[in-house]
């Protein structure tokens, strides 16, 4: 299955960008011939419902360095291509080490309110933007999604991502003293909740805080925290993410730093701080790129108007 699987996906590629040229001493790494384009291919059988481990090898990421490059993730009865964009993790990978057998563990968790793509001894990172062959497209018209993006000011990616959970059928929660500032010329008008969830006083005074909350609908449960570092220090957002988890333990929403992507390196090392570490905050904390919050906006905006 595993071959058949790669062999659609690179009929597809060579389809869509030209022949295709094999990289020497690799039988997963490919060149688009006529330009300076890598693609690294890895598969992965889905494991548990929703978790696919992945291993990079490090001579094959050292083949992607100085190149135009993206990695593809795939497994059995995947909708479309998942493709991270090199570039984006090449310091990231630099920062740590690789396995004993040479290659540096990944693992992807298809959750209901977003993909993860977790590096071993390093963090998470949101990359439900990256399904779809724009990141390639992107990669041969020489603009990524950075590049491609509009300059957005802190209240319109809070906007971004509460029209995102609110089409995922989460209650919304932003700060009161945000909402009048939310850019409705960006998404389509969502309503926040009102009232703070019953049952978290020891929680509201830091929560309430918070930039977006994803929240269950007919629940307090939460589902996913956001803290918008715009200007402010990402050390910031993190100490406010530990003090929740530091009154409550057994609170685990999925927390979400989103900053631009020169501050992902710096994300890294900030959360692999020793308090954090202690705290549990490493294990349940993500990284997401304003492109990423943008992206995955008008993913879902396209899929509802085609609906």
């Amino acid at each position: 299955m595993a071959n058949q699987i790669k062999k659609d996906f690179l009929e597809e590629l060579s389809k869509r960008f030209g022949k295709l040229r094999k990289i020497e001493n690799s039988q997963s790494l490919f060149e688009i011939v006529g330009t300076d384009i890598r693609i690294y291919i890895r598969y992965s059988k889905l494991h548990f419902g929703k978790r696919l481990f992945f291993g990079l090898r490090a001579e094959d990421l050292a083949n992607l360095e100085g190149h135009p490059s993206t990695i593809c993730f795939l497994w059995d009865n995947q909708t479309q291509p998942l493709f991270v964009d090199f570039s984006e993790y090449e310091e990231i990978f630099h920062s740590t080490t690789p396995a004993n057998d040479g290659q540096y563990k990944l693992q992807i968790f298809l959750e209901e309110d977003g993909a993860e793509l977790y590096i071993a001894r390093v963090g998470r990172f949101n990359i439900e933007a990256n399904f779809g062959w724009h990141i390639v497209e992107g990669i041969v018209g020489s603009k990524s999604l950075s590049s491609s993006l509009p300059d957005l000011s802190h209240c319109q990616i809070q906007t971004l991502l509460g029209a995102i959970g609110s089409s995922k059928g989460y209650d919304i929660w932003i700060p009161q003293n945000d909402r009048n500032r939310l850019d409705w010329s960006l998404t389509r008008t969502f309503i926040c909740r009102e009232s703070f969830p019953i049952g978290f006083e020891e929680l509201v005074q830091v929560m309430q805080e918070v930039d977006v909350i994803w929240i269950r609908k007919g629940s307090n449960l939460f589902t996913a925290l956001f803290e918008v570092e715009h200007s402010t220090p990402i050390y910031s957002g993190l100490l406010r993410f530990n003090d929740i988890l530091l009154l409550n333990p057994r609170f685990k929403p999925r927390f979400s730093i989103v900053s631009n992507d020169n501050r992902r390196s710096l994300f890294v090392r900030q959360l692999n701080r020793p308090t954090f570490k202690s705290s549990g905050l490493v294990e349940t904390c993500t990284f997401l790129e304003y492109a990423n919050v943008y992206w995955w906006y008008n993913n879902i905006a396209v899929r509802q108007e085609g609906k």
